[in-house]
């Protein structure tokens, strides 16, 4: 654990040295244009991704599953995570960032068809991450049922990701918590050549709810391309 932590305040040395003028701005208050909600993966780099090296421009949330929901008494309502920016800090843009061979995603697909889930082949999880499957089952369980038939695990699963992507934006686009003059944009974050692109392409999937590929291109052509879909169902 020392040797790690050594490395890693190493590391901020470097940080430091970037960022340490550029704070100036956000000292007092924060205003991001950006609310990004990401799965927790390691492998995605949330700022990096989009070239981000601006304190104050994007908010980051992360969890297993890019998730924009939360459970309360009341029922399953947008997390307060996400809604927080948008309803204090004046965000206007909320992109949920899935990505290729996610982790959670796979887990639930697991779950849903009677594969194990467990890390040691018994399907059984701790109690927090059975929650996180349970979120994402409620959203994943009508996709699982429209795959095609004959669909490999791997494919099955990435075209989930996409799936996942497009309910939790029409979570967002449903709740009167979330602004109206919010726009709500989904992606997937591909560093498997998934979609035959350059790994760390960031790939548009949905706008505003619109999943049509065509459509998307015709209607955004300043990035037509990146507008790609593995599954339009």
């Amino acid at each position: 654990m020392s040797r790690l932590l050594a490395e890693l305040l190493r590391r901020n040395e470097t940080h430091v040295e970037r960022f340490q003028s550029r704070f100036g701005e956000v000292q007092d208050s924060q205003h991001p244009e950006v609310v990004t909600v990401c799965c927790a993966d390691s492998r995605v780099l949330q700022d990096h991704l989009w070239g981000n090296e601006e304190p104050g421009r994007l908010f980051t949330c992360s969890n297993i599953g890019n998730r924009v929901v939360q459970r309360t008494r009341g029922g399953t309502i947008v997390s307060g995570d996400v809604l927080y920016p948008l309803v204090h800090a004046g965000s206007e843009l909320v992109v949920v960032v899935g990505h290729t061979g996610c982790g959670a995603v796979t887990a639930t697909y697991d779950h849903l068809t009677g594969g194990s889930t467990g890390s040691d082949g018994t399907g059984d999880e701790p109690p927090g991450i059975e929650h996180c499957v349970d979120l994402l089952a409620d959203y994943l369980d009508a996709g699982v049922a429209a795959l095609p038939d004959g669909v490999d695990r791997e494919s099955a699963v990435n075209r989930l990701v996409e799936y996942n992507v497009d309910r939790q934006v029409d979570s967002l686009l449903d709740s009167e918590d979330v602004p109206e003059d919010v726009d709500v944009v989904g992606v997937v974050y591909d560093f498997q050549d998934v979609y035959d692109g350059r790994r760390g392409e960031i790939h548009v999937v949905n706008v505003a709810g619109e999943t049509d590929v065509a459509a998307l291109r015709a209607a955004h052509p300043e990035v037509a391309g990146r507008v790609d879909r593995l599954w339009e169902y």
